[in-house]
């Protein structure tokens, strides 16, 4: 297993990989529209395979976690890839990382809260919104629960 830095050679898997498991190559949070194509991060790669993936950008000193996958659960992957992120954060001089994440992520919202991230905010309904520009995202969620709000999740660091 290693952990290598998204780079124009490992763009085009990282890409598939994407699309395969977000069901486009945009990602669209609290109404802003990300090309996922273009965003930094990090992957882990077993037997030239991905395995993990985190997606995040940077700005005026905050750090936002895009997107993570770990394609198996409850080995590190996606501790390790969050640490990733959390240190180039500081880095570069950001105060805080954030995210979004859906209410019927219920997996999510435990594991962010495991690693030090408190809930900031409830966009209420928000994903209705979000449908309007990508309309992938589905009605139902993880354990049949209807997807409609995000919340969003912050570590200050």
């Amino acid at each position: 297993m290693e952990i290598k830095r998204i780079n124009d050679v490992l763009r085009k898997d990282v890409v598939k990989f994407i699309k395969e498991n977000w069901g486009s190559g945009i990602m669209v949070v609290k109404g802003r529209v990300y090309n996922m194509e273009l965003l930094s991060g990090y992957i882990v790669i077993e037997d030239n395979k991905i395995i993990g993936l985190v997606t995040y950008n940077m700005e005026n000193k905050e750090c936002e976690i895009v997107s993570l996958d770990s394609l198996y659960e409850n080995k590190g992957l996606g501790t390790k890839l969050v640490e990733e992120v959390i240190k180039i954060a500081k880095k570069e001089g950001c105060n805080r990382v954030w995210l979004i994440t859906t209410n019927d992520n219920i997996r999510a919202i435990r594991f962010y809260q495991k690693r030090g991230f408190n809930m900031k905010a409830l966009y209420t309904n928000s994903v209705n919104e979000a449908r309007k520009i990508k309309p992938e995202i589905p009605m139902i969620g993880y354990d049949d629960i209807p997807i409609l709000h995000e919340i969003e999740f912050e570590k200050i660091i």
